[in-house]
């Protein structure tokens, strides 16, 4: 564990204020849900809380069913990191940050499909791009995206329908984040 130096107390309600510095480095947003740990040395640890996150072998097995079936390179992600994918390298993108491009087009919660002149990298320096990427919506609320992506190599994705692709990524977002809701 890193010590920050900050110093707060707690109010008379039981709150403590998390710093914006850290809120800022850890991304941590307004109405972010964050899990509560202890451990027997008495320490109190926040985590950020991923829905998607508990879902993450059955996101793995989705992935790898679309990649199978239809050929797509596919990743699913929480509002942060990379939580599954099929099609690319696994080490190279699993909880791995998403690029900020990805992270507007999950807070966008609208359906992106790529327009051939800007590319959105799936995390930051990564060779793989996003073709169509659709939020998981759960209750109302952004918890993530699941998107097809391509390299330039054009090793990663075969030819598809773009009707058909689309298609496939806003079933899957629609499907997890009903399992969400469940």
């Amino acid at each position: 564990m890193k010590a920050t130096g900050i110093v707060r107390r707690i109010d008379d309600l039981g709150r403590v204020v998390i710093p914006k510095e850290i809120r800022r480095t850890m991304r941590i947003r307004e109405g972010d849900p964050l899990e509560i740990f202890t451990n027997h040395e008495g320490e109190v640890i926040f985590k950020k809380y991923s829905p998607i996150g508990e879902l993450a072998a059955f996101a793995a097995q989705y992935t790898e069913t679309l990649h199978k079936t239809c050929g797509m390179a596919v990743v699913i992600c929480d509002r942060d990191a990379v939580i599954a994918c099929a099609g690319i390298p696994k080490k190279e993108y699993v909880d791995r940050k998403l690029s900020a491009e990805l992270e507007a087009v999950i807070e966008n919660r609208t359906l992106y499909t790529a327009d051939g002149k800007d590319e959105i990298a799936v995390i930051d320096g990564g060779k793989c791009y996003v073709s169509c990427a659709m939020p998981i919506i759960t209750e109302g609320d952004v918890t993530g995206c699941v998107a097809s992506v391509f390299s330039r190599e054009g090793d990663v994705q075969q030819m598809m329908n773009a009707e058909l692709e689309t298609k496939l990524i806003q079933t899957a977002a629609g499907f997890l984040g009903r399992q969400l809701e469940s």
